[in-house]
């Protein structure tokens, strides 16, 4: 078993040698889901969660994107042996480019020791990408050709994913486009690798604090992450509030915000959440933007009292 983590971890490390940025929700701490198929809310039954980002607010053909998962355990009995289907969709607006992406995954759990667990997870892709010629800007306006010319092209690709869940410690790495590796020139899309941390202690003190680190590569551009958020927890009401900054090479800062909606449903047995981030980029981009806002919504369905994983990190 060790041998087969050493090697699983050694090969995504290495795809991080190969390196223009991926579309992605920058707040995916709330949810790593978004970056990894291999992420399990190991505790409930099904999530749910919808998201939307304006990237470069102000800049002329600014990137707009819509997001949508949605996740459902396959053995909700008492075990730490989990499954979990899941589906990843998003809609992404980029000048003359349009692009959507549907990603069906499978993840599975097992537990390596008393406080830890391994899910590897496998996902596929659908992606169209459609450019839109009439909202391009040419030399030569009213050419015909230019204007006829919308392509609409479909691919297919595959995303990659393990994560190590422990009491206090998440760690993970991912590689999403794996297909892109070996059709570079062929493919729109492009390989991006994900590698990584996350240490948080909850307490019954009111306030305690998360840390995250996370080292991203796509084609040429490499970029370090580094998260810090405090949770207020009043009257044992955990995670009621959440406060964050973040800074992302280079030159790009964030805020975050997160907030318990409250419990809902039969037995108080779901619950949701409400997340807001801003980016804003101190780089030459800030000539031309007001910087980035992201908001995100998780419901969590189905809480599972009996589960043993529980006390893990999720």
């Amino acid at each position: 078993m060790k041998y087969i983590i050493f090697l699983l971890l050694f090969n995504l490390i290495c795809l991080m040698g190969f390196s223009q940025s991926n579309i992605r929700l920058n707040n995916y701490w709330e949810n790593t889901y978004y970056i990894n198929p291999a992420s399990i809310y190991s505790e409930y039954q099904y999530t749910a969660s919808v998201a939307g980002r304006d990237q470069w607010i102000g800049f002329p053909g600014n990137p707009i994107t819509g997001f949508m998962t949605v996740t459902a355990r396959i053995y909700p009995k008492r075990t730490t042996q989990i499954g979990q289907f899941g589906l990843k969709a998003y809609y992404d607006e980029l000048g003359y480019t349009k692009r959507v992406n549907i990603s069906p995954s499978y993840s599975y759990s097992v537990k390596l020791k008393k406080n830890l667990l391994m899910n590897l997870g496998l996902a596929g892709s659908f992606q169209q990408t459609k450019f839109d010629m009439s909202k391009s800007t040419v030399g030569t306006t009213g050419d015909p050709v230019i204007y006829m010319n919308n392509n609409t092209n479909w691919e297919s690709n595959a995303d990659f994913g393990v994560e190590f869940v422990g009491k206090t410690i998440l760690f993970g790495a991912a590689s999403q486009n794996l297909f892109s590796l070996f059709n570079k020139k062929g493919m729109v899309q492009t390989n991006t690798n994900f590698l990584y941390a996350m240490f948080r202690k909850k307490s019954r003190e009111i306030l305690y604090f998360q840390y995250g680190i996370c080292a991203i590569q796509n084609v040429n551009l490499s970029q370090l992450e580094f998260n810090i958020s405090g949770f207020l927890s009043p009257n044992n009401h955990p995670e009621l509030i959440q406060l964050g900054v973040s800074y992302r090479t280079s030159e790009e800062f964030g805020v975050s915000f997160g907030m318990d909606l409250g419990k809902f449903g039969k037995k108080l047995g779901s619950s949701a959440r409400l997340a807001f981030r801003y980016d804003y980029n101190f780089g030459s981009i800030r000539y031309s933007s007001f910087g980035t806002p992201e908001i995100l919504l998780i419901m969590k369905l189905g809480l599972l009292p009996d589960c043993k994983c529980r006390e893990l990190f999720k």
